[in-house]
């Protein structure tokens, strides 16, 4: 009989929670529950003892809440750690933040009939449990606080036709963050799908604008894709670049999941590869699967400048080597590169060389 692969802690302050959870994990039998938890401190002892290979961790705890246990871990014991989410307003806000502090990843309870609804997500907390397994734990961030310095304009990007496409996942959080956070105000405008559920995104947005240069925000349908302006693609709609006369826009989309997900990075970046071709920049960054790699396939064979993150800094190598096995991906780098390659393809072509 082959043994577990995985070890797992839960850490969450409902007795039912507790039950589930590891109940869930341990009917898979690449997984071992090694003990739960109802709160940091009971936890804390836990951890020293077992030495699991994942920590699964509510946001909301007594004793001391999940951010604090959460940035105790990443600073004494760092551990790969799965936040459980409620789907609330704050529940998002405080995830975004955990996922800053260092989390892999995090699952959203259901918000209504827990046991069926744990249920209905047991493939996707078994995966993401198995993902943060592997999970490189990387730096919080390349701007851990305050405001972000980005580099200075006036670089020749042509930027009413250059256009940048993003896609991530596992990781992508700070990925995303650090990109955005070193673009410059007269940057092309930024598209950028991150696997997360609806609510989730607008606060990502949200704190994003709050420090960058440049606007940050939830992209809405029919809205003008414009330098200096990054939009994220809403949680439950698929994000598609579209073009209006000599505009750029957004166009949102109900249709079903591809490839596993809504929004999905493969609808964006097909959408590039119809509608900008050569004048866009295609970027594929850490996540589980392979969403993305066949959209940014196309981006490449109708001309576009494609780019994938390197595995050393990928937190979840995933996305980036799928995207690079098919030959979409032109050139691997490292995140802390990823910009000044990106804009120095925005700047290179001539103005006889673009499309129009």
């Amino acid at each position: 009989m082959n043994q577990p692969t995985t070890t797992a802690v839960v850490v969450d302050d409902s007795a039912l929670m507790r039950q589930m959870l590891s109940e869930l994990l341990n009917s898979d039998p690449a997984i071992q529950v090694l003990g739960a938890a109802a709160d940091p401190i009971a936890a804390r002892a836990l951890i020293k003892s077992t030495n699991p290979d994942v920590i699964t961790l509510d946001i909301e705890m007594p004793k001391m809440d999940g951010l604090a246990f959460l940035e105790k871990i990443m600073t004494l014991r760092p551990t790969p750690v799965l936040m459980i989410s409620s789907l609330t307003q704050k529940g998002a806000d405080a995830t975004i933040q955990a996922l800053e502090l260092g989390a892999v990843d995090f699952v959203a309870k259901p918000t209504s009939d827990l046991k069926g609804g744990m249920e209905a997500k047991r493939d996707e907390i078994v995966r993401k449990v198995k993902a943060a397994a592997r999970a490189k734990l990387r730096p919080r961030s390349l701007f851990p606080s305050g405001r972000a310095k980005a580099r200075p304009a006036g670089r020749l990007y042509r930027s009413t036709e250059r256009v940048i496409l993003i896609g991530a996942s596992t990781g992508g959080v700070n990925a995303v963050r650090d990109i955005v956070f070193a673009l410059p105000a007269d940057c092309p405008a930024v598209l950028v799908t991150q696997h997360m559920p609806a609510g989730f995104t607008r606060s990502f947005a949200e704190r994003l604008d709050r420090d960058a240069v440049v606007s940050v925000a939830e992209a809405r349908h029919g809205q003008r894709a414009v330098p200096g302006h990054v939009l994220i693609a809403p949680g439950s709609q698929h994000l598609e670049l579209s073009r209006s006369g000599a505009n750029y826009t957004c166009r949102l989309s109900d249709s079903p999941a591809v490839s596993g997900h809504r929004p999905s990075v493969d609808v964006l970046f097909r959408s590039a590869a119809k509608c900008a071709g050569i004048n866009a920049v295609g970027v594929i960054l850490t996540g589980m699967g392979r969403d993305g790699a066949a959209g940014l396939l196309e981006m490449r064979r109708s001309g576009a400048r494609t780019l994938g993150q390197d595995e050393a800094s990928s937190v979840v190598y995933g996305m980036p080597k799928a995207a690079l096995d098919i030959g979409a991906v032109e050139r691997q780098l490292p995140l802390s590169k990823m910009v000044d390659a990106v804009l120095d393809l925005c700047a290179l072509q001539k103005v006889g060389e673009v499309r129009v």
